[in-house]
């Protein structure tokens, strides 16, 4: 069994290659094909991961094949998706030197090494939904620019680390303080592109859940998802979850870096959307999840046999909890409560389950999510030019023979 500094130094190589290398590494791939234009994509192996559907090669940009979230409430290590937005990625790093420092206004700057994270803090665990904001961007009409994705680009994990708030309390916060900013050891390639550093306001950052996770559902974290250490930020999309990180800087005015002050930005108004083609008049930086619904155990236009079956799916928000999900056969007209899964926190996906009876003929499916302050789903999509927080009612359209 190879141990980790051997999967560092020859697996891991494959990254090294580029597409060209990878593609010749990968002669014969299989592909697939998402439900929109230009959907074709190959299903690649990268090391540590199952075949995932890749939208970029340099950086590695994987999605998810959506079939893994039926059944599995928890997405395993190996299927997890992976999002880079510089090329220049690790390809090796040594637990034992490995470091993270924290600075800027605190009293007492720290080195902190992994093995005194995970021996020097309390513990916690976390299941918590990972989403990319660009997930199902593919599916925007009219399409805008950016990653085109299905839905893909999200997973559920347990996660292990160390909450935020214990590492910002040892190194003391200084009055003035407003943000906290997040750096990793993925770079740029080229010096006029700018380094990717993410920051949530001092309050969020200390509200105990925020943490530094260095381990995923038992295991160490995958390397692709941010080995030795990761943010987790539940309830808010991927964009703040910094991977392999390395600095964390107490800041005494709001970072107005390029991705925080124009990247990753919504509209600013109640439904943090604009008329197709429009830009907003304003924005602010994304932040918590939309509430989503999905049946994932019937794919778009798949022949059934007529008669009775059970729909299943899973349902997730921003951090207010599922409490009911709503199923329909006939495209909305008609509704039934279908039944939960276990609850594993506010933050996962919850599953849920209905048995339906399916005449001959097509049928449109839907889930429809409800949340403990009452938030449901659009029936109709809304629409931004970034391609974000996508969450309409979403339709499955089969036929029952």
């Amino acid at each position: 069994m190879l141990g980790r500094r051997d999967l560092i130094k020859g697996g891991l190589g494959a990254l090294a290659l580029g597409a060209g290398g990878v593609r010749r590494a990968l002669a014969g791939e299989k592909t697939v094909t998402l439900p929109f234009a230009g959907g074709d994509r190959p299903l690649v192996q990268y090391p540590g991961k199952r075949p995932l559907i890749r939208l970029t090669s340099r950086p590695p940009q994987l999605e998810t094949p959506f079939e893994i979230f039926d059944g599995n409430v928890i997405t395993p290590n190996d299927a997890f998706f992976v999002r880079y937005h510089l090329a220049d990625i690790p390809l090796e790093i040594d637990p034992d030197t490995y470091r993270i420092e924290v600075k800027g206004k605190v009293d007492k700057p720290l080195s902190l090494s992994l093995q005194e994270l995970k021996t020097s803090f309390e513990a916690a665990e976390i299941v918590a939904v990972n989403q990319c904001s660009g997930n199902s961007r593919g599916f925007f009409e009219p399409r805008v620019g950016g990653g085109q994705l299905a839905h893909g680009a999200m997973g559920n994990a347990r996660w292990k680390g160390v909450p935020l708030k214990a590492v910002l309390d040892r190194a003391g916060v200084q009055a003035g303080a407003v943000q906290v900013s997040f750096n990793g050891l993925d770079g740029p390639v080229i010096p006029e592109t700018p380094d990717f550093v993410k920051a949530l306001d001092i309050d969020h950052a200390r509200d105990g859940e925020v943490m530094l996770a260095y381990a995923m559902n038992g295991e160490d974290l995958p390397w692709l998802n941010g080995f030795p250490v990761r943010l987790v930020v539940p309830g808010y999309y991927g964009t703040y979850w910094v991977k392999h990180l390395s600095e964390i800087t107490v800041l005494d005015r709001p970072l107005a870096n390029f991705w925080m002050a124009t990247a990753y930005r919504i509209p600013d108004n109640a439904c943090s959307c604009t008329e197709p083609g429009q830009a907003p008049k304003k924005t602010v930086p994304i932040g918590r999840f939309t509430i989503r619904s999905f049946i994932t155990n019937v794919a778009e236009g798949q022949k059934l046999p007529a008669g009775e079956t059970t729909l299943r799916g899973i349902a997730f928000d921003g951090g207010h909890g599922i409490t009911e999900v709503s199923v329909s056969t006939d495209g909305g007209r008609n509704w039934k409560a279908a039944s939960l899964g276990e609850d594993l926190g506010k933050y996962s996906f919850r599953s849920w389950s209905l048995p339906v009876t399916l005449a001959h003929g097509e049928h449109r499916l839907q889930a429809r999510a409800i949340n403990r302050i009452g938030q449901s789903q659009p029936s109709k999509p809304l629409w931004n030019p970034a391609g974000y927080l996508r969450n309409v009612v979403e339709t499955v359209r089969v036929e029952a023979m």
